[in-house]
């Protein structure tokens, strides 16, 4: 294995390096260690040429909860002259707890630390999660020079609100189910893997509507949760802890409560097993599954399964969550890099042209990667090197 690719990735981390990713001339790499405003610390790995080219551009990127430090980008973007800094937030591997908000704090650190080393400018570098991340901290704090996504998803609540499985019947109960609402019921069209499935339109439209439903009752119980929680704390502050401690403790314990949320069966996309809704040349199947999605609907796989209260808020509910690209993109003005692969089967091709529709930048560039996976393999030194050719015809 190369040494700059690290040892064989683990499962499950479709953004590591592969052998064939090794870039054609040498790279250099540095241990980043920043601390945010917040004072919280984030880690991350610095790659920049390693033959004593000096860089002037610096690309920052970054995923909620994934490690973006070994990403396939930064050894490929350092190679064409570039540094790189990927890292990973506070919230690394750690859905639970994970609040945008604070993610971006991360971010807006990463940049400030690239330009205190001499970046006359900063791109921001946004592949799939971190796509809807990068956007909500170029419209929270206007760092970014440029914005370049890559099989960027809506927002991770907007994807949460298609793959939520909307046939749950009790939140308390993991096999209940609603049989009408069940895309993996026979009666609805679905068929044992690896047969395709077809599942009728107007089923299907009910369907979404359905997945929506679920989001808004889960938001309700967070939100219900929260407020709780305030009202304790309003209360607490009304009671002298000297000549009331009981009191006190009562309602301090409660407004510092946390409520923790299991969220059963978050991997139940219609179109991973009927081709024919949003075609494209996705095979059938998530990244997330192995490979049946009724395999890690139902058991270890999906997303978002424990979250507190406050996380579900800010980072998947399609309702509440302040990272969709429909709300950002209209503040990402910056020259503006669009890649989206075919055969993602998580990204649909009119989502990724929802975001370029939704773009204001003046100079705005899409590309499709015909056939290329939501972590291009197979295609990732030629859509980097797209990358570098767009980076160098507008940044130093």
């Amino acid at each position: 294995m190369p040494h700059s690719l690290g040892e064989a990735r683990p499962f499950g981390l479709g953004y590591w390096p592969l052998p064939e990713d090794e870039p054609d001339r040498p790279v250099a790499r540095e241990p980043v260690r920043i601390v945010t405003e917040d004072r919280a610390l984030v880690r991350g790995m610095l790659w920049t040429p390693a033959d004593g080219r000096p860089w002037k551009t610096a690309i920052v990127l970054s995923h909620p909860r994934g490690d973006f430090s070994v990403h396939y980008a930064c050894p490929l973007l350092a190679a064409a002259g570039y540094a790189v800094l990927g890292f990973a937030t506070r919230y690394i591997n750690n859905d639970t707890d994970c609040l945008h908000e604070r993610c971006v704090v991360d971010v807006a650190a990463a940049v400030s630390e690239m330009r205190r080393r001499g970046a006359e400018a900063v791109v921001l570098f946004g592949n799939s999660g971190g796509g809807s991340l990068m956007a909500l901290t170029q419209k929270e704090r206007g760092c970014g020079d440029g914005f370049v996504a890559v099989a960027a998803h809506p927002g991770e609540g907007v994807f949460m609100g298609q793959v939520i499985d909307p046939s749950v019947a009790d939140e308390d109960d993991p096999r209940a189910v609603v049989p009408e609402l069940d895309m993996y019921d026979p009666d609805n069209g679905w068929r044992p893997w690896p047969e395709p499935c077809t599942y009728d339109r107007a089923w299907l439209a009910r369907y979404r509507e359905a997945q929506l439903e679920r989001i808004a009752r889960l938001d309700a119980v967070a939100k219900h949760s929260i407020e709780e929680a305030r009202a304790s704390f309003r209360r607490a502050r009304e009671i002298d802890p000297e000549k009331d401690p009981r009191a006190w403790r009562i309602e301090r314990s409660r407004g510092v409560h946390t409520k923790y949320m299991t969220i059963y069966r978050t991997l139940a996309d219609p179109a991973y097993l009927d081709l024919s809704i949003d075609p494209d040349d996705r095979p059938m199947g998530s990244l997330f599954a192995f490979p049946d999605p009724l395999d890690a609907n139902y058991g270890l796989g999906g997303l978002a399964r424990v979250m507190t209260a406050r996380g579900w808020l800010s980072t998947w509910s399609a309702l509440s969550s302040g990272a969709k690209l429909a709300d950002t993109m209209a503040s990402v003005t910056v020259p503006t890099l669009i890649q989206h692969p075919t055969a993602d089967t998580e990204i649909r091709v009119h989502q990724a042209l929802a975001i370029r529709d939704a773009s204001p930048a003046e100079d705005l560039t899409y590309q499709e990667l015909k056939g290329a996976p939501h972590y291009l393999e197979g295609h990732r030194p030629e859509a980097m090197r797209d990358v570098a050719e767009w980076l160098g015809a507008r940044f130093p």
